[in-house]
């Protein structure tokens, strides 16, 4: 028995007749395919990227210092007063013939930085020991005269003026010395050679 055979159609997929015509069904719109096509290559939006948080400061805000009142002030003058002179009483009492402490006055206060700094740069040290120096101390302590003298500048007396404007002529003179001094003994450090005295032999300015 023979296979039966399947026909096959053939479909002209042509878009215009053999006559130049339009075939009638290449007129539909490209409506439900266009528009698919048109979906699937239109392109897929795209997320936002998340913005990054800023930076954290280490830095805590500066807070502007609170200022005390007058009234505040005058209250914690007294008290401070009053409790200075118990301790006073007090220390006189274990010590019978005491003498009062001088007040705190501008030449006191010059003169107790002053011997400070010749203490931290080797002022006092006994005759054949090695003098033991703090230079770093000693630097602040003359700077700390310097700000004294800049915001006191106008409005001292003269032998204020002169009593400080010494003080920091030695401790800066004696400073150098030492440093140099240091100098020397770290390129020579098998040398014995002892630190040289401040200038002048010690403290001169202290009354």
């Amino acid at each position: 028995m023979a296979d039966k055979v399947t026909p096959f159609v053939v479909n002209d997929r042509r878009k215009f007749t053999t006559e130049g015509e339009l075939r009638p069904e290449s007129e539909r719109p490209h409506s439900e395919e266009s528009e698919t096509a048109k979906i699937e290559e239109a392109p897929k939006p795209v997320a936002a990227m998340p913005e990054p948080p800023a930076p954290e400061t280490s830095e805590p805000a500066e807070a502007e210092m609170p200022r005390v009142t007058a009234e505040q002030a005058e209250r914690s003058k007294a008290a401070y007063e009053a409790t200075a002179d118990r301790l006073d009483t007090a220390v006189r009492a274990a010590n019978p013939g005491m003498d009062h402490l001088p007040p705190m006055s501008f030449e006191r206060m010059v003169q107790s930085i002053y011997m400070t700094t010749i203490m931290q740069l080797g002022g006092g040290t006994p005759d054949g020991e090695q003098a033991r120096v703090d230079i770093l101390g000693a630097r602040q302590s003359i700077d700390m005269l310097g700000v004294l003298q800049e915001k006191t500048k106008g409005n001292l007396s003269d032998s204020e003026a002169a009593l400080i404007d010494n003080a920091l002529f030695e401790v800066r003179m004696a400073f150098l010395e030492i440093t140099q001094a240091l100098a020397r003994q770290a390129a020579r450090p098998q040398t014995d050679e002892p630190l040289p005295p401040p200038p002048g032999g010690g403290p001169r300015i202290v009354r």
